[in-house]
């Protein structure tokens, strides 16, 4: 059933009715109403989907869409939902309570732009075979919570902008979601700007390699513990607090840098941080600086006196409207090859 009614554009609703459609032994539904962007209602209560496995792109831009009937999927076979509700964009409310999801490995932009999705049921969502969740939940702007207490993810690779643009969160509990395999994780809070707490201690960032934007805008976080984080691997921080400006405490107190090679903008716009530890920094490979502090508008004192900036090309802007700034312990500056 690929494709099945793909690019039907003037099609309003879907009807099928019990015992006249017989999906028993369908095992792909992929891009099943793929842009099927007039589509407002589609019933498939009637579907028998206990043989389906693969589910990607099914409903990947029905950007009309306001009611979906897909309460009896049996979704015990599928291995794919990558995409699988992608840009519906006015559908407030949705059903999966009976979804499980053990055998799915893919569940990348799986409710992408889903803009004015109200809640979410993951309750059966146990993940153990997961390995990408990249943008899964990006742009859901109107999910004020989200529990994702039954994720299980031993096999999750990569997590890049899994909450991006998740901009009425205020409470996430993933502590039990398994890190221990990622590599990425750049955006993955970007813009999430009414969360105002995030316990991540148990998060395993020992294969994490780039950290780009990773609380980017989280503008009411007024807190983060992150001294549990390994960053033995990690090359880019570019960003990464960007524009966190009720941060007041920042623990990064075993960070491990010495692979780093860009820093910039790391802190900009910490407007609130009045103290800030980096004595552990290793900054003997960072080649981008440019910003790194610009907008620490409360920071009275900061000791770098261990930055190492042999490498760097670009420091630009690295101490913009640090306004507050009393005292400054900073090496000495080899001048033929930086841009300051």
């Amino acid at each position: 059933m690929r494709n099945m009614f793909s690019y039907c554009l003037n099609i309003l609703n879907i009807t099928i009715e019990q015992n006249k459609f017989d999906t028993s032994s369908v095992t792909s539904m992929s891009q099943m109403f793929y842009e099927c962007y007039n589509l407002n209602y589609l019933d498939l209560s009637s579907f028998n989907t206990s043989s389906v496995r693969i589910m990607d792109n099914m409903f990947y831009n029905c950007s009309s869409l306001t009611e979906l009937i897909i309460d009896n999927f049996n979704t015990s076979s599928a291995t794919t939902m990558n995409s699988m509700f992608s840009n519906c964009k006015k559908l407030k409310k949705l059903n999966i309570s009976s979804f499980q999801a053990n055998n799915v490995e893919n569940m990348e932009k799986m409710f992408i732009n889903c803009s004015v999705l109200s809640s979410l049921n993951l309750v059966n969502f146990k993940n153990s075979k997961v390995n990408n969740t990249n943008s899964m939940f990006n742009g859901c702007v109107m999910l004020k919570s989200l529990n994702l207490n039954n994720f299980k993810t031993p096999k999750l690779k990569t997590m890049s902008e899994m909450f991006y643009k998740y901009s009425s969160l205020y409470i996430l509990n993933i502590s039990n979601i398994n890190t221990t395999l990622v590599t990425n994780m750049d955006y993955l809070f970007d813009n999430c700007n009414s969360l105002i707490s995030l316990d991540l201690s148990n998060f395993n960032t020992s294969q994490v390699t780039s950290m780009n934007y990773m609380f980017y805008k989280c503008s009411k976080l007024t807190s983060l513990e992150l001294s549990n984080f390994d960053t033995s691997l990690v090359i880019n921080l570019v960003y990464m607090f960007y524009g966190c400006s009720k941060l007041t405490f920042l623990n990064l107190s075993n960070f491990n840098t010495s692979l780093v090679k860009n820093m910039r903008g790391m802190f900009y716009g910490c407007s609130k941080l009045t103290f800030l530890n980096l004595s552990n920094f290793n900054t003997s490979q960072v080649m981008n600086m440019r910003g790194m502090f610009n907008g620490c508008s409360k920071l009275t004192f900061l000791n770098l006196s261990n930055f190492d900036t042999s490498q760097v090309i670009d420091m630009r802007c690295i101490f913009y409207h640090c306004s507050s700034l009393l005292q400054l312990n900073y090496p000495i500056l080899i001048l033929h090859k930086q841009r300051i």
